[in-house]
């Protein structure tokens, strides 16, 4: 596991693609639970058990569409595990580094710094996704970033439909 979780920090640092991810659905299902679990850790700290749930559940329905969508449309059918897993397995990394931060919005606390360092990671997560994107589907780097931010842009926006709680700001 040490292996697949230096891989994953491989991939955020731009070193490796999500093709050096061995093919296996074992793996994804493990990225899955460690996604879902870091989701439940974040979503815990602000909402209660059935709003969790809900939107975890929203959550795993957009990421999981949203890149068989991508492999489907690209004629790359065969990199879905691949390309979900590296997409669950770095968010999961950068959002376990959030958790601190969110923590300290919650309780209204760091300030300015915690703003920034979570628009540091916001801006981070979207950058790994797109170059997940772009070595997954061979496209380029532009074209990926382009469609990772309207998916996260999207994303936000249907949560915020969905569960207007979520767009509300204290």
């Amino acid at each position: 596991m040490y292996a697949i979780l230096k891989l994953l920090f491989d991939i955020c640092l731009f070193k490796k693609s999500p093709q050096d991810l061995p093919y296996s659905w074992w793996l994804l299902r493990i990225l899955f639970i460690i996604y879902v679990l870091v989701r439940v850790l974040m979503l815990s700290i602000h909402y209660d058990r059935f709003e969790m749930l809900q939107q975890l559940v929203v959550d795993l329905f957009m990421v999981i569409f949203f890149v068989w969508m991508m492999v489907y449309l690209s004629g790359k059918q065969g990199r879905f595990c691949q390309t979900l897993a590296a997409i669950l397995g770095t968010d999961a990394v950068i959002s376990f580094f959030a958790l601190p931060g969110l923590a300290s919005m919650e309780i209204e606390q760091g300030g300015s710094l915690v703003f920034l360092i979570m628009l540091v990671l916001i801006i981070w997560h979207w950058a790994v996704t797109g170059y997940i994107l772009s070595k997954a589907l061979e496209k380029t780097l532009s074209f990926s970033l382009g469609i990772a931010f309207l998916y996260l842009l999207g994303s936000y926006q249907v949560m915020a439909l969905l569960f207007p709680e979520v767009a509300s700001v204290k």
